[in-house]
């Protein structure tokens, strides 16, 4: 089976996020890591090469320095990465960035084509759809516990609202948005990194993406609009100063 994990940097949350004089986010001063949701993808890649000798190639747009990234995910145990190369920089938009994946992917012969459910950096969690749509794919979401079965078909379990789970099975090939890996995605060492950074190379293949149809035009931080109010005293005068803001904004039924 031929797994295909697409993979994207994302800005370190424990850094601070700061605008530009154009009220554009300074892409230039961030540190950047592995999605966690792509990690996850990864991790269940990963969980199905030990079980079936799958081979995994790990792809990333190269909009940055994404080679750490990719040396990461061959120190963990891929088989092969590589970043598609192009005009593209931090601001490019999802659409965009699954037409150059896309490009890339109608080229191979994938099994199975694994992303995470969603980027932290947007929370927009629409490449693995735009993918399959691309491809004409069969696609779900928010999907954890990917197995292959004996007879070659894949089966999932994807999470809807209240927690309800279905189980589903689908013949290859077929693109899934991953929540949560069946273990947590493993760690690997710095010094392991650097190993695999001297032993082994990463591929670059040109690939092109179309302009997105919404174009960001600028960022603005939130403004506070109002304070919370803290009630102090006993049980009883709380209680009585809640009912009494609940009646004066008239959200008590007489």
């Amino acid at each position: 089976m031929e797994i295909a994990v697409l993979v994207k940097d994302v800005p370190d949350l424990v850094e601070d996020l700061e605008l530009d004089g154009e009220g554009r986010l300074a892409y230039d001063d961030l540190q950047y890591v592995l999605n966690e949701f792509d990690d996850h993808a990864l991790e269940e890649a990963l969980i199905l090469k030990a079980e079936i000798g799958a081979r995994v190639t790990v792809v990333a747009v190269d909009t940055g320095d994404v080679d750490a990234m990719l040396f990461s995910a061959l120190a963990k145990g891929a088989d092969r990465a590589l970043k598609l190369t192009g005009d593209f920089d931090r601001s490019l938009s999802s659409r965009a960035r699954s037409h150059a994946l896309a490009g890339f992917l109608r080229s191979g012969n994938f099994d199975l084509i694994l992303a995470g459910v969603q980027a932290i950096d947007d929370l927009e969690g629409q490449v693995p759809g735009l993918v399959a749509g691309l491809m004409g794919l069969p696609h779900a979401a928010v999907v954890s516990e990917v197995h292959a079965t004996p007879g070659g078909s894949i089966r999932f379990r994807q999470e809807y609202a209240g927690g309800a789970m279905a189980d589903f099975e689908a013949r290859p090939p077929v693109v899934l948005g991953v929540q949560a890996a069946r273990n947590p995605p493993r760690y690997v060492s710095v010094a392991r990194v650097r190993q695999t950074m001297k032993s082994a190379s990463l591929e670059e293949i040109p690939a092109e993406a179309t302009e997105a149809s919404v174009r960001l035009v600028r960022l603005y931080r939130p403004t506070a609009a109002g304070r919370a109010q803290m009630i102090e005293g006993g049980v009883d005068q709380v209680a009585e100063r809640i009912v009494a803001l609940l009646a004066e904004h008239k959200l008590l039924r007489s």
